[in-house]
Protein backbone atom coordinates (compact mmCIF):
# COMPACT_ATOMS: atom_id res chain seq x y z
CA UNK A 1 0.00 0.00 0.00
CA UNK A 2 2.72 2.39 1.13
CA UNK A 3 4.40 1.97 -2.43
CA UNK A 4 1.19 2.16 -4.54
CA UNK A 5 0.79 5.70 -2.28
CA UNK A 6 4.34 6.64 -3.05
CA UNK A 7 3.86 5.72 -6.96
CA UNK A 8 1.01 8.01 -7.64
CA UNK A 9 2.73 10.93 -5.53
CA UNK A 10 5.45 10.26 -7.79
CA UNK A 11 3.24 10.86 -10.70
CA UNK A 12 2.25 13.94 -9.31
CA UNK A 13 5.02 15.11 -8.94
CA UNK A 14 6.40 13.62 -12.23
CA UNK A 15 3.45 15.76 -13.90
CA UNK A 16 3.84 19.27 -11.97
CA UNK A 17 7.99 18.65 -13.07
CA UNK A 18 7.29 17.92 -16.37
CA UNK A 19 4.84 20.88 -16.98
CA UNK A 20 7.61 23.49 -15.21
CA UNK A 21 10.58 21.89 -17.34
CA UNK A 22 8.82 22.18 -20.40
CA UNK A 23 7.44 25.95 -20.03
CA UNK A 24 11.25 26.92 -19.70
CA UNK A 25 12.96 24.32 -21.93
CA UNK A 26 10.97 25.49 -25.25
CA UNK A 27 10.88 29.39 -23.84
CA UNK A 28 14.60 29.29 -23.54
CA UNK A 29 15.37 27.51 -26.82
CA UNK A 30 13.20 29.84 -29.06
CA UNK A 31 14.48 33.34 -26.88
CA UNK A 32 18.28 31.04 -27.96
CA UNK A 33 16.77 30.96 -31.17
CA UNK A 34 16.00 34.62 -31.64
CA UNK A 35 19.48 35.25 -30.37
CA UNK A 36 21.04 33.31 -33.31
CA UNK A 37 19.27 34.81 -35.47
CA UNK A 38 16.49 32.80 -36.91
CA UNK A 39 13.41 33.95 -37.74
CA UNK A 40 10.27 34.33 -35.81
CA UNK A 41 8.03 32.71 -38.23
CA UNK A 42 10.21 29.49 -37.67
CA UNK A 43 10.21 29.61 -33.95
CA UNK A 44 6.76 30.19 -34.28
CA UNK A 45 5.95 27.10 -36.42
CA UNK A 46 8.51 24.51 -34.85
CA UNK A 47 8.73 25.52 -30.69
CA UNK A 48 6.05 27.44 -29.81
CA UNK A 49 3.39 25.79 -31.59
CA UNK A 50 4.67 22.16 -29.87
CA UNK A 51 5.56 23.75 -26.93
CA UNK A 52 2.24 22.73 -24.67
CA UNK A 53 3.21 19.28 -26.38
CA UNK A 54 6.59 18.43 -24.82
CA UNK A 55 5.44 16.21 -22.24
CA UNK A 56 3.26 14.05 -24.56
CA UNK A 57 6.35 14.19 -26.80
CA UNK A 58 8.74 12.82 -24.34
CA UNK A 59 6.55 10.30 -22.69
CA UNK A 60 6.15 9.16 -25.77
CA UNK A 61 9.68 8.33 -26.09
CA UNK A 62 10.33 7.18 -23.12
CA UNK A 63 7.52 4.64 -22.56
CA UNK A 64 8.29 2.98 -26.61
CA UNK A 65 12.02 2.57 -25.34
CA UNK A 66 10.47 0.46 -22.02
CA UNK A 67 8.09 -1.14 -24.68
CA UNK A 68 4.78 0.15 -23.49
CA UNK A 69 3.38 1.53 -26.65
CA UNK A 70 -0.09 1.72 -24.80
CA UNK A 71 1.01 4.31 -22.78
CA UNK A 72 2.31 5.95 -25.51
CA UNK A 73 -1.24 6.08 -27.41
CA UNK A 74 -3.07 5.95 -24.59
CA UNK A 75 -1.60 9.61 -23.11
CA UNK A 76 -1.51 11.33 -26.52
CA UNK A 77 -5.11 9.55 -27.72
CA UNK A 78 -6.51 10.76 -24.07
CA UNK A 79 -5.08 14.29 -24.20
CA UNK A 80 -6.56 14.88 -27.68
CA UNK A 81 -9.85 14.03 -25.99
CA UNK A 82 -9.47 16.08 -22.85
CA UNK A 83 -7.90 19.19 -24.37
CA UNK A 84 -11.47 18.85 -26.83
CA UNK A 85 -13.89 18.48 -24.56
CA UNK A 86 -12.78 19.17 -20.89
CA UNK A 87 -10.41 22.03 -21.22
CA UNK A 88 -12.20 23.54 -23.81
CA UNK A 89 -15.34 23.08 -21.45
CA UNK A 90 -13.74 24.52 -18.49
CA UNK A 91 -12.19 27.64 -20.28
CA UNK A 92 -16.22 30.22 -20.90
CA UNK A 93 -16.97 28.74 -17.43
CA UNK A 94 -14.31 30.26 -16.29
CA UNK A 95 -12.87 32.73 -18.37
CA UNK A 96 -16.63 33.64 -20.02
CA UNK A 97 -17.76 33.25 -23.55
CA UNK A 98 -15.91 33.98 -26.54
CA UNK A 99 -15.95 34.33 -30.60
CA UNK A 100 -14.58 31.57 -32.67
CA UNK A 101 -14.14 31.95 -36.41
CA UNK A 102 -15.87 29.11 -38.25
CA UNK A 103 -13.02 29.26 -40.97
CA UNK A 104 -11.05 28.22 -37.89
CA UNK A 105 -11.98 25.34 -36.04
CA UNK A 106 -13.12 24.04 -39.98
CA UNK A 107 -9.76 24.03 -41.56
CA UNK A 108 -8.22 22.70 -37.71
CA UNK A 109 -11.33 20.68 -36.96
CA UNK A 110 -10.82 18.59 -40.17
CA UNK A 111 -7.03 18.21 -39.56
CA UNK A 112 -7.96 16.98 -36.36
CA UNK A 113 -10.71 14.56 -37.65
CA UNK A 114 -8.25 13.30 -40.60
CA UNK A 115 -5.51 12.53 -37.89
CA UNK A 116 -7.57 10.41 -35.81
CA UNK A 117 -8.95 8.35 -38.45
CA UNK A 118 -5.38 7.74 -40.05
CA UNK A 119 -4.57 6.91 -35.83
CA UNK A 120 -7.51 4.42 -35.86
CA UNK A 121 -6.74 2.90 -39.39
CA UNK A 122 -3.00 2.12 -38.00
CA UNK A 123 -4.20 0.77 -34.14
CA UNK A 124 -6.72 -1.03 -35.76
CA UNK A 125 -4.09 -3.90 -36.46
CA UNK A 126 -2.52 -3.81 -33.51
CA UNK A 127 0.63 -2.68 -33.49
CA UNK A 128 2.34 0.91 -35.08
CA UNK A 129 5.36 -0.06 -37.79
CA UNK A 130 8.57 2.16 -38.05
CA UNK A 131 6.74 3.12 -41.31
CA UNK A 132 3.56 3.98 -40.45
CA UNK A 133 5.51 6.35 -37.47
CA UNK A 134 7.50 8.08 -39.98
CA UNK A 135 4.12 9.11 -41.97
CA UNK A 136 2.47 9.97 -38.53
CA UNK A 137 5.58 12.41 -37.67
CA UNK A 138 5.71 13.78 -41.56
CA UNK A 139 2.15 14.25 -41.76
CA UNK A 140 2.27 17.14 -38.78
CA UNK A 141 4.34 19.43 -41.74
CA UNK A 142 1.51 19.68 -43.57
CA UNK A 143 -0.71 20.32 -40.57
CA UNK A 144 1.22 22.69 -39.12
CA UNK A 145 1.22 24.66 -42.28
CA UNK A 146 -2.78 24.61 -42.49
CA UNK A 147 -2.41 25.59 -38.77
CA UNK A 148 0.19 28.62 -39.79
CA UNK A 149 -2.29 29.64 -42.41
CA UNK A 150 -5.31 30.07 -40.14
CA UNK A 151 -3.73 31.21 -37.11
CA UNK A 152 -0.79 33.54 -37.60
CA UNK A 153 -2.14 35.28 -35.22
CA UNK A 154 -2.57 32.80 -32.43
CA UNK A 155 1.49 31.84 -33.22
CA UNK A 156 2.47 35.06 -33.68
CA UNK A 157 1.01 35.92 -29.94
CA UNK A 158 1.81 32.68 -28.20
CA UNK A 159 5.59 34.37 -29.25
CA UNK A 160 5.24 37.47 -27.28
CA UNK A 161 2.98 35.79 -24.21
CA UNK A 162 7.08 33.83 -24.12
CA UNK A 163 8.34 37.33 -24.37
CA UNK A 164 11.39 35.86 -26.82
CA UNK A 165 11.47 38.86 -29.23
CA UNK A 166 14.04 40.17 -27.23
CA UNK A 167 16.24 38.09 -25.62
CA UNK A 168 17.75 39.73 -22.38
CA UNK A 169 20.31 37.04 -21.19
CA UNK A 170 23.48 35.76 -23.23
CA UNK A 171 23.62 32.75 -25.39
CA UNK A 172 24.92 30.99 -23.23
CA UNK A 173 22.73 31.43 -20.49
CA UNK A 174 19.63 30.50 -22.42
CA UNK A 175 21.56 27.67 -23.98
CA UNK A 176 22.34 26.24 -20.30
CA UNK A 177 18.36 26.70 -19.16
CA UNK A 178 16.83 25.25 -22.24
CA UNK A 179 19.34 22.19 -21.66
CA UNK A 180 18.46 21.69 -18.25
CA UNK A 181 14.24 21.94 -19.03
CA UNK A 182 14.90 19.24 -21.30
CA UNK A 183 16.69 17.47 -18.98
CA UNK A 184 14.19 17.99 -16.07
CA UNK A 185 11.14 16.74 -19.14
CA UNK A 186 13.41 13.29 -19.39
CA UNK A 187 13.57 12.86 -16.05
CA UNK A 188 10.33 13.80 -15.19
CA UNK A 189 8.60 11.65 -18.09
CA UNK A 190 10.87 8.66 -17.06
CA UNK A 191 8.96 9.14 -13.55
CA UNK A 192 5.47 9.37 -14.64
CA UNK A 193 6.01 5.83 -17.22
CA UNK A 194 7.29 3.91 -14.18
CA UNK A 195 4.72 5.18 -12.00
CA UNK A 196 2.22 4.48 -14.73
CA UNK A 197 3.20 0.72 -14.87
CA UNK A 198 3.83 0.14 -11.48
CA UNK A 199 0.22 1.68 -10.03
CA UNK A 200 -0.91 -0.29 -13.50
CA UNK A 201 0.34 -3.51 -11.93
CA UNK A 202 -0.23 -3.19 -8.52
CA UNK A 203 -4.21 -2.10 -8.90
CA UNK A 204 -4.67 -4.82 -11.72
CA UNK A 205 -5.84 -2.14 -14.02
CA UNK A 206 -4.64 -1.51 -17.68
CA UNK A 207 -1.67 0.69 -18.33
CA UNK A 208 -3.71 2.08 -21.47
CA UNK A 209 -6.92 2.86 -19.53
CA UNK A 210 -4.64 4.73 -16.82
CA UNK A 211 -2.73 6.96 -19.71
CA UNK A 212 -6.01 7.37 -21.28
CA UNK A 213 -8.11 8.45 -18.18
CA UNK A 214 -5.44 10.00 -15.69
CA UNK A 215 -1.94 10.58 -17.58
CA UNK A 216 -3.73 12.25 -20.14
CA UNK A 217 -5.06 14.86 -17.33
CA UNK A 218 -2.33 15.85 -16.20
CA UNK A 219 -0.80 16.41 -19.27
CA UNK A 220 -3.16 18.64 -20.49
CA UNK A 221 -2.88 20.61 -17.69
CA UNK A 222 -0.30 22.98 -19.97
CA UNK A 223 -3.09 23.61 -22.57
CA UNK A 224 -5.13 25.16 -20.11
CA UNK A 225 -2.51 27.87 -18.27
CA UNK A 226 -1.93 28.66 -21.57
CA UNK A 227 -5.37 29.56 -23.08
CA UNK A 228 -6.69 30.62 -19.31
CA UNK A 229 -3.74 33.89 -19.63
CA UNK A 230 -4.22 34.55 -23.06
CA UNK A 231 -8.79 34.45 -22.48
CA UNK A 232 -7.72 36.93 -19.85
CA UNK A 233 -5.62 39.10 -21.66
CA UNK A 234 -8.23 39.17 -24.33
CA UNK A 235 -6.74 37.28 -26.92
CA UNK A 236 -9.81 34.53 -28.06
CA UNK A 237 -7.94 33.22 -31.31
CA UNK A 238 -5.21 31.69 -29.19
CA UNK A 239 -7.80 28.86 -27.53
CA UNK A 240 -8.90 27.27 -30.76
CA UNK A 241 -5.21 27.66 -32.13
CA UNK A 242 -4.07 25.93 -29.20
CA UNK A 243 -6.43 23.18 -28.10
CA UNK A 244 -7.18 21.57 -31.84
CA UNK A 245 -3.44 22.68 -32.99
CA UNK A 246 -2.51 20.53 -30.05
CA UNK A 247 -4.54 17.94 -30.64
CA UNK A 248 -3.16 17.43 -33.70
CA UNK A 249 0.48 17.65 -32.61
CA UNK A 250 -1.01 14.98 -30.05
CA UNK A 251 -2.56 12.52 -32.97
CA UNK A 252 0.70 12.86 -35.15
CA UNK A 253 3.97 13.69 -33.55
CA UNK A 254 3.06 12.64 -30.08
CA UNK A 255 2.09 9.34 -30.95
CA UNK A 256 4.58 8.40 -33.81
CA UNK A 257 7.98 9.94 -32.22
CA UNK A 258 8.25 7.09 -29.96
CA UNK A 259 6.94 4.40 -32.21
CA UNK A 260 9.54 5.60 -34.82
CA UNK A 261 12.61 4.73 -32.79
CA UNK A 262 10.88 2.01 -31.17
CA UNK A 263 8.05 0.27 -32.57
CA UNK A 264 5.18 -1.26 -30.34
CA UNK A 265 2.58 -3.05 -29.96
CA UNK A 266 -1.03 -1.91 -29.22
CA UNK A 267 -3.82 -3.13 -26.95
CA UNK A 268 -6.53 -2.70 -30.06
CA UNK A 269 -9.37 -3.93 -27.51
CA UNK A 270 -8.51 -0.83 -25.69
CA UNK A 271 -7.32 1.42 -28.06
CA UNK A 272 -9.87 1.15 -30.92
CA UNK A 273 -13.14 2.02 -29.23
CA UNK A 274 -11.58 4.69 -27.46
CA UNK A 275 -9.90 6.76 -30.36
CA UNK A 276 -13.50 5.47 -32.38
CA UNK A 277 -15.23 7.58 -29.43
CA UNK A 278 -12.55 10.78 -29.21
CA UNK A 279 -12.91 10.95 -32.99
CA UNK A 280 -16.98 10.62 -32.95
CA UNK A 281 -16.56 13.62 -30.20
CA UNK A 282 -14.30 15.58 -32.36
CA UNK A 283 -16.77 15.73 -35.16
CA UNK A 284 -19.54 16.74 -32.16
CA UNK A 285 -17.48 19.78 -30.88
CA UNK A 286 -16.23 21.17 -34.25
CA UNK A 287 -19.89 21.05 -35.45
CA UNK A 288 -21.79 22.78 -32.44
CA UNK A 289 -18.35 25.26 -32.61
CA UNK A 290 -18.60 25.90 -36.55
CA UNK A 291 -22.58 26.15 -35.79
CA UNK A 292 -22.90 28.48 -32.91
CA UNK A 293 -19.41 30.20 -33.62
CA UNK A 294 -18.88 31.04 -29.73
CA UNK A 295 -18.01 29.16 -26.48
CA UNK A 296 -20.03 29.70 -23.28
CA UNK A 297 -21.06 28.33 -20.60
CA UNK A 298 -23.76 26.41 -22.35
CA UNK A 299 -21.32 24.70 -24.76
CA UNK A 300 -18.84 24.49 -22.03
CA UNK A 301 -21.00 22.00 -19.98
CA UNK A 302 -22.00 20.24 -23.48
CA UNK A 303 -18.40 19.05 -23.97
CA UNK A 304 -17.91 18.13 -20.44
CA UNK A 305 -20.84 15.70 -20.61
CA UNK A 306 -18.94 14.65 -23.46
CA UNK A 307 -15.70 13.78 -21.88
CA UNK A 308 -17.32 12.37 -18.68
CA UNK A 309 -19.03 9.96 -21.51
CA UNK A 310 -15.64 8.34 -21.98
CA UNK A 311 -16.21 6.90 -18.20
CA UNK A 312 -19.50 5.46 -19.67
CA UNK A 313 -17.36 3.75 -22.24
CA UNK A 314 -14.48 2.34 -19.63
CA UNK A 315 -17.24 0.39 -17.86
CA UNK A 316 -18.50 -0.90 -20.86
CA UNK A 317 -14.65 -1.90 -21.77
CA UNK A 318 -13.66 -3.51 -18.60
CA UNK A 319 -17.23 -5.26 -18.09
Amino acid sequence: MIDLILAFFILIGGIVLVIFSSKYAVKHSAMLATALGISPLIIGITLVSIGTDISEIFNSIISCSLGHGDIDVGDSVGSDLTQLTLIFGILPIVCGAFHIHRRDIIILGSCEVLSLIVIFAIVEKGYITRLNAIFLVFSLLIYIWLIYNSNKDSIQHRIEILEISKPTKKKKFHFLIAVIGFAGVTISAYLIVQSVIFISQAINIHEYIISFFILAIGTSLPELVVDFQALRAGHHSIAIGDIVGSCIVDSTLSIGIGQVFFPQAVTAELAVPTILYTLIVSIIVIIVIAVRQKMDKKAGVFFIFLYLGAYLLLFNIIV
